[in-house]
This record gives structure tokens, sequence and C-alpha cells, in this order.
């Protein structure tokens, strides 16, 4: 089946709230004014309860459906990031400085859109939780909310959440089982040593080419001590050091991010990364300190919830556009600390052409909406139909 119908029919009001919120991006945790936004919309629509503070600004509001049954966590992000706006459009931000560059604004719209059929139906058993989750950019809000204990609380059994993705033929559908996104790590590494002439260099501990050395000692980790077939990414993206060319500098330092999809292969680049700096800071006579920073954990999909999705999103987008078996993303995500604690699945939905996520001409494409929204609410009709399978 194609967009449901209903659904079709309010198409314009979700590019309206999605509009709205494009204007007033906030960041992190503080969004106040989005949050307001939504619990609006969710007392226009008659939803049964709205639980606010959550993480500090997101909310949770619950649905009844028809008779017994489970309860579907289904998740939408609406944070933005600090970027300034390029997109030329009439309803740009007005928030200098803070832009939404990666979507969040379109999830909401999707999940309000699903909110709004499924409180006027209720053609389901059991429960909804409408999951409106800030800070996915920075802060890991998934993880605070579900450090509040929000799945507990609120007896989600299963938890879904879509992703939309510039590039994608709009409409298509993306996901597999396992991982599907990386573990994302932060590296950094001060390095200090003992300054001097650039001309006397046997009288310092040069910092500079302890760096070099290090930089290329941590590219081995790939190549030598972790399984070739296992997808995996380490980047140095920073070196600062040195002010003048005759120069040597006291200190140095290094910043990288590691990407993993399991966990053996975060452990193994961890230990090798530990033992590489302290054996290039002794053999370069130098001090080294390491910060290995572990961030967002890989986003795992459920094999069981993933083949009910695929399956949801073929009856929605078609069987061609429909791809159950997508190439793993090193991107990272923290709607995997909700897929930790409860089984489910992340979706990336196609959203055309257009600038990339991040980006400061990006735009969300109001299009791809109504079918986000509707594979929302087929899944939870299908799930748990009325009166039993």
């Amino acid at each position: 089946m194609p967009v449901v119908n209903r659904i079709a029919d309010f198409a314009s009001d979700m590019t309206a709230w999605r509009r709205h919120l494009h204007t007033i991006p906030e960041l992190s945790f503080d969004c106040p004014k989005t949050a307001a936004f939504i619990k609006e919309r969710l007392q226009e629509f008659g939803v049964d309860e709205i639980h606010e503070g959550i993480a500090r600004t997101g909310i949770v509001a619950i649905i009844e459906g028809q008779g017994e049954g489970g309860t579907i966590g289904l998740r939408a992000d609406f944070d933005a990031l600090p970027i300034t706006e390029e997109t030329g459009v009439d309803y740009a931000s007005t928030h200098p400085g803070k832009m939404h560059a990666c979507g969040h604004d379109g999830h909401t719209a999707m999940l309000l859109g699903a909110a709004k059929y499924l409180a006027e139906t209720r053609n389901f058993a059991g429960r909804v939780a409408l999951i409106f989750q800030p800070a996915e950019e920075d802060g890991g809000g998934a993880q605070v909310m579900c450090q509040e204990g929000m799945m507990d609380r609120f007896g989600i059994t299963e938890v879904y959440g879509i992703h939309n993705m510039p590039g994608a033929e709009a409409g298509s559908f993306h996901t597999t089982p396992g991982p599907i996104m990386a573990a994302v790590d932060t590296v950094t590494i001060h390095i200090t040593g003992r300054g001097g002439h650039g001309a006397m260099p046997h009288e310092t501990a040069d910092p500079v080419v302890a760096v070099c050395g290090m930089v290329q000692a941590i590219q081995t980790i790939i190549s030598r001590n972790t399984h070739s077939a296992r997808e995996k990414v380490i980047s140095v993206t920073q070196i600062h050091t040195g002010s003048a060319s005759n120069i040597i500098p006291e200190t140095a330092m290094i910043q990288a991010t590691v990407r993993t999809f399991d966990a053996g292969t975060r452990d193994i680049i961890r230990r090798r990364m530990e033992e590489i700096v302290a054996g290039q800071a002794a053999s370069y006579g130098v001090q080294a300190v390491l910060d290995y920073e572990e961030g967002y954990p890989a986003t795992f999909n459920s094999p069981d919830q993933t083949e009910f999705a695929t399956r949801v999103a073929r009856e929605i987008a078609g069987e061609a556009a429909v791809d159950g078996a997508f190439a793993k993303v090193a991107g990272s995500e923290d709607f995997a600390y909700m897929l930790e604690e409860r089984p489910g699945a992340y979706l990336f939905l196609g959203a055309g052409e257009g600038a990339g996520l991040h980006h400061p001409k990006y735009n969300f494409n109001d299009e791809v909406a109504p079918v986000g929204a509707s594979f929302f609410v087929r899944m939870v009709e299908t799930a748990q139909p009325v009166g039993g399978r």
C-alpha cells in the first residue's frame, strides 16, 4: 500500500509543522520552544497522556489502543546543530548560528503525523509511546531518557526510529539486521617534550617528531591488529603544535575519531592505542597523556524486529524501494542506547537529491514526511492488531 490516505489528507499540516520547527532550531537539551510546540500539537490530537521534562525537554506521549497488548515506542529526535543556515528559504532559522541541518524537524513532523492518525483511529491493541527526544547531536539524550527509566516507566516492549537520508531515492527505505551504525570514540593525546632552538635539536625532546611517530604507528592498528573482515575506522583529524620555523615546541596535541561495530574490535583498538602511545612516548623521550573517551555505542538492530520493519516498509514503498541488507554506516546515533534496552530497529528513509546532512544548505524534503508517518502507523497496526494476530 502507498501513503495512508488519511495521512495524505493532512500532509500540508505536517509541512507547516515542520517548517515552523525549522524556524526555531534549538541545541542539545535546551529545547523549550520545540517541546512547547510538540506539546500543543499533541493536546490538539487528543493523546491520552503527555509526560514532559524527561531528559529536561524530552516528551513521551501515550495513545491507548483497543484492548490488551504491548507498548511500541516510536522515536523522533528534535535538536538542531550549531550551523549558520544558507538555504535562503522563507522559513529559515530565526536563531542565529543554529539550524536544522540534519532533518530532526522532519523526523518530529513525521512522528506528529503518526500521533494525529493514531489518536484519531486507535485501530490497534495495547499502547503506543511517542518518544520526542532532545540532544541526539550532542549530549546523548537517548541515554539520559533511558537512565531516567523511560522504558520501564512506560512499559515499552519494542522501539523503532527513522532517519532521513539525502541522496537516496525519495521514499525508499534502508536497513539491516545487526549493527547498522558505528560506535564512536574520541581520542585526544597531549604530548609534553622539552622545547628549544630549532638549530639545536640535540638539546630538546622534540614533540613534533613524537607526533609523527605516533600517527604512523596508530595507523597500523587497522592493518595489523584487527580482523580484516571487520569494518572499522581510525582517522587522525587534528595535530596542533609549534609557533615558529626556528622553535622546537614544548607541547603537541593529536586528536582522532574511532568508529567500530563490535565490542571486541573496540576493545582491541583502545588497548593498542594505549600501548602505542606509551611506547612511542618512551622511545622519543617525551611524556604523553591519552584521553580515550567512549561515545555512543554501535546501533544494533534486533534481527526479528528488523525483518518485521522491512516487511512493513515494503507495504508502504514497494519491494524495489526497500533494501533490507543495507551496508553499515560509519556515522553514529544515540538511538543505540534505546536499542540496548529494548529490541527494535532503525531505518533510513530516502530523501531524494539535495545537500547532505550537516551542510548549511541542507533542507528536509517535506514530500517524504507522509511516507515516514505511514510507516510508523502501519508498524503499530500490524504488530498489535485489534483482536490479536
